[in-house]
């Protein structure tokens, strides 16, 4: 949940690790640091905050020539696990000598044991971190072979890692290796970067190789050498980068996370282009990998995802059990593994994850493997760990996204469900006729979500009605019941709004309770099965004083004669709708955060990928 890079190569290092620092600001921001090597002097600046202030107190502490000559090493941005965001749990970390830096994105899970062992042996510790553990083991282990010390250090390691080792002993050189947490290697000219994300990357080269699990490789200006912890040498294929750098710029949008709103029809015809058989009425998924046989023989699904991962797989549930006429459930991710699930080669098991680095989906694939299940990936980083170690399954293909509040992956994933149960409708019960009209519903998904995004101003205006609340519900029923619960997420990552996501029937179970004169309700009430029980609840909600804004199908005049405020979603199928619906949902969430003053791309206690458990 944090950001790595490291530069070896012809140009100074501090600007280009700065600036791969503020490429990864949103997997972490609580604090960054760096470490660089000029000539044999190893030198260390770190601040709390964010990567701004890194670059102030660093110009401030270095002479002005270290960001002009020749130098390498390594800088993190941090999401903190262990003790709080400040400058002594800033990484880097040193070593007992000084003369070891480390970075480090993971958890080690054995850290108090290890310590307890380095603290007996007279080692001093200065933070509360795992991280520094690590650094002082790879110490105690150091004689004259940095590689070896890190590989001995590492074969005593419980837990996850990606980290970066320079040392002012071996000039020259970076180590990095990785398990569970993701290291990418940019192969230049002359010069190598090392990240935790190829949007560090992608301003310096397009060529690029992911380390696996338990790589550590040699890293050099103009060579990287890569072996296991066994210090058996292993190869990796050099793959290309399909992203562009300026995907990673705001281009005129105030935030990311409205930029990535707007491009989300583009974004969308990206995920569904060449991906609809008209002829056939069904997709083209090579990815899956499966034969209609194969596809027939599949007696159950199960999708597994945290977060707005775990809400597009909802809507996938209702998709599969209602086009493809197979049982469907969703799990969360992090409980999968421990629950012992009952799973076997007859299933089919998605995992969902936008960045393919999730630790929680991740553990949910490897166990799903373990027992046999037939596994897909459903993720947008093209050689995300997800993606490689299901070896089949669907890219998003949505682009960048910076903001940590997700929007353009969450509707591509819905979009791509809906492609991957429509296929299995048509091994299953779906008619060609069928086929063929619910694949023109997807083909107009853009155009949809365009019109949503064209009310921009009217919801805006809406938001300002809405803005001052502390508290907010937001209900539907049906496939519509999951975008209940995504809109609240946004609402609340974004705008500190405590939200909730209701199924409309459980309003009265019990939150009921909680309305009051005022008391915001978020009303999914389009045109699909259930609306007007729908608005039955809604009228329960009025007569309670709640103020209601209502997403209603346009031209719904018997909807919008109960709802305070309208926002009208496109006449479309009642699955298709949960796309242009979200839309309007993160629009609304975006604009009351922006009238409240939040920080909207970088909330607070949140990063992008949650690599950690």
């Amino acid at each position: 949940m944090c950001g790595i890079v490291g530069y070896i190569g012809k140009a100074a290092a501090p600007p280009i690790l700065l600036h791969g620092l503020r490429r990864l600001e949103y997997r972490g921001y609580d604090s960054a640091g760096m470490a660089i090597i000029d000539g044999r002097q190893l030198l260390v600046s770190k601040a709390p905050g964010k990567v701004a202030n890194l670059k102030e107190k660093s110009k401030c502490e270095w002479p002005a020539e270290l960001f002009s000559q020749p130098s390498y090493g390594i800088a993190h941005t941090r999401w903190a696990t262990h003790g709080p965001p400040t400058e002594a749990n800033a990484h880097p970390h040193r070593d007992q000598s000084g003369e070891i830096a480390l970075v480090h994105n993971g958890i080690i899970e054995n850290y108090r044991s290890l310590r307890a062992r380095l603290e007996a042996k007279g080692h001093v510790f200065l933070s509360e971190t795992d991280t520094e553990v690590l650094a002082h083991l790879i110490g105690d282990r150091y004689e004259e072979n940095l590689f070896q010390a890190v590989c001995d250090a590492l074969h005593q390691v419980e837990g996850t890692f990606g980290i970066a080792v320079i040392s002012s002993r071996e000039p020259g050189l970076i180590i990095t290796a990785r398990r569970g947490s993701p290291i990418v290697l940019g192969i230049g000219d002359g010069e190598t970067i090392i990240a935790s994300d190829a949007a560090a990357i992608l301003a310096h080269t397009q060529r690029v190789i992911y380390l696996d699990d338990n790589d550590i490789a040699i890293v050099k200006a103009d060579h990287v050498e890569i072996r296991d912890l066994n210090n058996v040498p292993v190869n990796r294929a050099v793959a290309e980068l399909e992203l562009d750098a300026s995907a990673a710029e705001k281009g005129g949008f105030a935030h990311f996370m409205l930029k990535e709103i707007h491009e989300q029809p583009e974004s969308l015809r990206n995920a569904i282009r060449g991906r609809l058989d008209f002829a056939l009425g069904s997709s083209v998924l090579s990815g899956m990998g499966t034969s209609p046989r194969e596809l027939a023989e599949i007696n159950r699904i199960v999708l597994v995802g945290c977060g707005t991962s775990l809400h597009s797989g909802l809507i996938g549930e209702y998709a599969f059990e209602d086009l493809a006429d197979t049982p469907a459930e969703v799990q969360q991710a992090a409980e999968f593994r421990y629950r012992n699930p009952i799973i076997g080669r007859s299933d089919l098991v998605i995992a969902i994850s936008q960045s393919g680095e999730t630790a929680d989906t991740l553990a949910a694939v490897r166990e799903a493997n373990q027992k046999g299940a037939f596994v897909m990936g459903l993720c947008n980083v093209v050689g995300s760990t997800i993606a490689r170690e299901t070896g089949r399954g669907i890219y998003l293909h949505a682009g960048p996204e910076i903001s940590v509040a997700s929007t353009k992956a969450f509707t591509c994933q819905v979009a791509v469900l809906l492609m991957m149960a429509l296929k299995m409708g048509r091994s299953r019960r779906f008619s060609r006729q069928e086929g063929m009209d619910f694949a023109r519903q997807i083909e107009a998904i853009p155009s949809l979500v365009a019109q949503v995004i064209a009310q921009n101003d009217h919801i805006a205006r809406i938001a300002e009605s809405y803005a001052a609340n502390e508290h907010a519900f937001f209900i539907g029923r049906g496939p519509m019941y999951p975008v209940a619960l995504e809109g609240a997420l946004k609402l609340k990552e974004i705008s500190y709004i405590h939200a909730e996501g209701y199924h409309a029937a459980e309003l009265k179970h019990g939150p009921i309770a909680l309305l009051e004169k005022g008391t915001p309700v978020i009303a999914l009430a389009n045109d699909i099965p259930g609306k007007d029980k729908t608005l039955g609840n809604i009228e329960e909600c009025k007569a309670r004083g709640a103020r209601i804004l209502g997403l209603i199908t346009a031209g719904d005049e018997e909807a919008a004669a109960v709802m305070d405020d309208v926002i009208e979603i496109p006449a479309c199928h009642p699955l298709v709708a949960t796309i242009p619906s979200a839309v309007a949902l993160q629009l609304f969430a975006y604009h009351i955060a922006r009238i409240r003053g939040c920080e909207i791309d970088q909330p607070r206690n949140l990063a992008k990928s949650v690599t950690v458990e």
